[in-house]
């Protein structure tokens, strides 16, 4: 099988800020499958394609397993354990997913003493997981080297975006939109149309800007990595150099 390349993960991880949209269009085809367009069951969450329909979590968890199983893929290429904290990253959104849709699945007591607070919790650390990655690993941008500090910027850096105010601006609002995107996952906040749109819309500036800073650290360690090579095949040419003047001496 072929190794997991920058490409592949990077589409995967755009996949996972479309795991709405994903499960809307099998609602959407479900309704239209089963002749519930523009009925009274469109409204109803007990209707074959309501939201109790165990497909919601299915499809909404789906491209965080793809995602999950490319790290798992990676650690057996690589042997890098930092592929594992990964994949943790991602196992983290399961319990955000199937806790929500466990709201039509039990007693109202139950989800409110019980559920509701592990779905709480476990958007916590989605969330605080997701936004840690973003910054340490995504974006390798090291509170306390190149940010507060932030004496010696990458030369990438001051072309693309210039100004430090930039970093600060999208660390915050990363994790402002971290918290707000588990609300998406959510199978039991769905019926509010609204704030699910406008939080989709801020998703959607969420993951360009995540793009920008994503790419640029590949540039760095595609271009950190070629320096490198040059330097390790110029340092033989050098000492021969060296070797040929000093016995031209003697």
């Amino acid at each position: 099988m072929q190794a997991i390349t920058f490409s592949d993960f990077f589409v995967a991880d755009i996949m996972t800020s479309m795991s709405k949209v994903f499960s809307d269009l099998e609602r959407s085809v479900c309704r239209m499958v089963n002749r519930q367009v523009a009925t009274i069951a469109w409204f109803e969450a007990d209707s074959v394609c309501g939201s109790h329909s165990v497909a919601i979590p299915i499809v909404l968890v789906f491209p965080y397993m793809c995602r999950f199983f490319q790290c798992l893929r990676q650690y057996k290429d690589t042997k890098e354990r930092t592929c594992l904290f990964n994949a943790l990253k991602y196992a983290t959104a399961v319990p955000v997913i199937f806790l929500s849709a466990l709201k039509y699945h039990v007693f109202p007591e139950s989800w409110t003493d019980f559920y509701r607070p592990l779905w709480l919790i476990s958007s916590v650390i989605n969330s605080l997981y997701s936004f840690y990655w973003d910054v340490t690993r995504d974006w390798d941008l090291s509170v306390f080297t190149r940010i507060f500090k932030f004496k010696n910027p990458h030369i990438c850096t001051n072309l693309l975006y210039g100004r430090i105010w930039v970093y600060y601006w999208v660390m915050g609002s990363n994790l402002v939109l971290r918290c707000t995107w588990t609300y998406k996952l959510s199978a039991h906040l769905r019926h509010n149309y609204l704030t699910v749109f406008t939080i989709t819309a801020l998703e959607i500036m969420r993951r360009f800007q995540w793009i920008f800073f994503r790419v640029e650290n590949e540039w760095n360690k595609m271009t950190g990595k070629a320096s490198l090579e040059l330097s390790a095949m110029d340092k033989p040419i050098e000492e021969e150099r060296l070797l040929g003047s000093a016995s031209h001496n003697v």
